[in-house]
């Protein structure tokens, strides 16, 4: 594609990169991501994919902005309070960069909807907020072959994790066989997590999602990142297949997303 002179100056910084170039720019321009959740994790990562250039980004939210939101969801504002979170989202980046497209999915992710909202996009992050929407995630990703850039935040720790099994990596459920049950572990409105914590996550989320797409560097397929941000210590931990997973195992005993309209 012929790059206009504002874009050149515009992304300059990545077309300076080796390793992005225009032929990099030109691939972030074309990509479609989808975003699950507008919350903290997803708030910096849309900003930042809208930032690199990332030509269209979808994002599923069915909520809308809060007061309490603010301290960490920082795609959006006081004056944006009682706006959905996919406006409010797109919003934000329509005053980034213009060449990015919103498409706002202003409902949740259901066993109902999760495979045709996937299909349309080439790379998925998951920023949701609860386990049956990571599950569900996961399990749609695995049936229509998408990689899947997923983190998770709560109080000063964070995690982060990419999945493409398809490629011989390993899934979710590799690591979490199922969800822990109801009320095991708090969520972020019951035990608090600090805001700049979910922008670190968030960040990092967005960066492995440009990786994936520009094809570059060393993927986090295989590895999971473990954020401590009271001892600012960050661990990278090894994850293997693991061949009794129920999903992608060789002996899978989940087909399908039926499991999920339970």
């Amino acid at each position: 594609m012929d790059f206009t002179e504002a874009q050149i100056h515009r992304y300059a910084r990545h077309i300076l990169l080796q390793e992005v170039g225009g032929v990099g720019q030109e691939k972030l321009l074309k990509a479609k991501v989808l975003v699950i959740g507008a919350g903290g994790l997803g708030s910096p990562l849309i900003l930042y994919l809208a930032a690199a250039g990332v030509g269209t980004i979808g994002v599923v939210d069915d909520d809308k902005v809060d007061l309490s939101n603010l301290q960490r969801q920082i795609a959006h504002t006081t004056a944006r309070i009682g706006v959905a979170k996919t406006t409010s989202a797109k919003q934000a980046v329509a005053s980034i960069n213009p060449d990015v497209t919103v498409i706002e999915h202003n409902m949740r992710l259901t066993v109902y909807n999760a495979a045709a909202l996937i299909a349309g996009y080439d790379v998925i992050a998951d920023g949701s907020d609860n386990f049956p929407t990571r599950f569900l995630v996961n399990d749609a990703c695995f049936f229509a072959k998408k990689t899947l850039v997923s983190a998770a935040v709560l109080r000063f720790d964070g995690q982060l994790a990419t999945f493409r099994p398809h490629k011989g990596g390993p899934c979710y459920r590799c690591i979490y066989p199922e969800a822990p049950p109801p009320g095991q572990i708090p969520t972020c409105d019951e035990a608090g997590v600090l805001g700049a914590v979910a922008g670190v996550l968030g960040t990092l989320q967005a960066t492995e999602v440009l990786k994936e797409i520009l094809g570059i560097g060393e993927s986090m397929a295989g590895r999971l990142l473990i954020y401590d941000a009271l001892s600012a210590v960050m661990r990278r931990v090894t994850v293997r297949p693991d061949p009794a997973c129920a999903l992608c195992g060789p002996q899978a005993t989940i087909t399908d997303l039926s499991a999920h309209r339970k």
